[in-house]
């Protein structure tokens, strides 16, 4: 077990900028809020991997932080936008997307774009989560546009090297190669490693 929480959280992401697959896990819809920022609230963490990566890739070039927030919601709740909610999963959120901006300012390195704060008796499976998220950026900034869009296609489609060449009109081995020095499976381990840990994280009786 990698999480334990005396409350029923929720799951609150906010982005910052630099039709919906997931309904079952939105529990409150993504809004614009602050300009550059956009804000929603999950009910489960199964798919928050999935929905920040999509997010990522749809968005792409522009760059995006997010910061991810576990803990209650001491307000009501708008199902159909997640804007005038508040309480400890917020700030949490808030907390982790302040840590990654000035991060960002104090390092030469490209800090990861990716954090989260969870409420409770977590600390050790926070920071590993963190721990892994950083080293997912580093494989990350290193992909070309070619890997980036092979990686993605495989990423969405989850099928075989063979489909993705035939979508992307290119060559099986082209398909391989760009998988292996973008070090594709080492981070689709780590990815699914926190999506497993995530997995832990629901509301109940949502």
């Amino acid at each position: 077990m990698f999480f334990l929480f005396w409350t029923n959280p929720y799951i609150a992401i906010i982005g910052d900028m630099k039709d919906i697959k997931y309904k079952d896990d939105i529990f409150s819809k993504f809004i614009i809020t602050l300009g550059d920022e956009f804000q929603g609230l999950l009910c489960n963490g199964a798919n928050t991997m999935h929905i920040l990566f999509e997010i990522e890739q749809r968005m792409y070039p522009v760059k995006i932080r997010f910061g991810v927030g576990v803990g209650e919601i001491t307000t009501d709740v708008n199902r159909e936008m997640a804007i005038g909610a508040d309480g400890p999963g917020y700030y949490n959120a808030r907390t982790a997307i302040e840590y990654l901006k000035a991060n960002e300012k104090r390092k030469q390195n490209k800090p990861a774009n990716i954090r989260f704060e969870i409420d409770g008796d977590n600390q050790a499976s926070t920071i590993m989560i963190n721990t892994i998220l950083s080293l997912m950026t580093v494989i990350k900034d290193s992909w070309s546009d070619r890997q980036r869009e092979i990686i993605w296609d495989m990423f969405e489609h989850q099928d075989s090297q063979l489909d993705v060449a035939k979508r992307l009109a290119i060559k099986q081995p082209s398909v391989q190669k760009s998988l292996s020095t973008g070090k594709y499976y080492s981070f689709k381990d780590a990815f699914d490693t926190i999506g497993q840990a995530l997995k832990e994280i629901r509301r109940k009786n949502v």
